[in-house]
């Protein structure tokens, strides 16, 4: 299939809830193997369908060598947390401790429509969480505490891919006889 490009933080996607799935046909397929073929390259733990542009509840995930894919899914989560590193390939290059429950319980559907139901703990159930909160619209700064949110925001701003993109500079051919501008 192709690999997309992933929409970064301050794209509107990104904060829009996407909507269920209802078509299980081939177009869902092609977006499934899409979304694979974009994580993998990046590469990533997981990608969603609003990380490329597409306003459906559908991620894949890359963890401890399975892939897999899950679409419209429902979380049960544990009350016991865990701490960890948690980045985001919407946010290059930043990462922050991020507070996730430790287990995970997911149930959905393949991109056939049959239902699935999926248990992971620590990276998966962590990738599974992060991915879930895409599909609503959640980022993972949205979860960290108030302190590290503001330090995520600085280092946002101060970004080489936040905002418009850097102009190019072109050079002229042409000799300046040294009073290039």
């Amino acid at each position: 299939m192709a690999v997309k490009p992933i929409r970064l933080f301050g794209d509107p996607v990104l904060r829009t809830p996407a909507q269920p799935v209802k078509d299980f046909d081939k177009e869902l397929r092609t977006l499934v193997k899409d979304l694979e073929d974009t994580m993998l390259e990046a590469p990533g733990a997981g990608l969603a369908a609003p990380q490329i542009g597409v306003g459906l509840r559908v991620f894949t995930y890359y963890v401890d060598g399975t892939l897999g894919h899950l679409i419209n899914p429902s979380l049960d989560l544990s009350e016991e947390l865990q701490e960890g590193e948690e980045g985001c390939l919407s946010f290059p290059g930043l990462s922050y401790e991020t507070p996730r429950a430790m287990r995970v319980v997911a149930k959905g559907f393949t991109m056939h429509g049959e239902p699935v139901v999926m248990e992971g703990s620590e990276l998966l159930a962590r990738a599974v969480q992060h991915e879930t909160d895409h599909l609503d619209g959640i980022l993972f700064i949205d979860r960290l505490d108030r302190e590290t949110r503001k330090l995520a925001l600085k280092a946002i701003r101060e970004a080489a891919w936040t905002g418009d993109p850097v102009p190019q500079i072109k050079v002229s051919p042409h000799s300046t006889f040294g009073l290039g501008l």
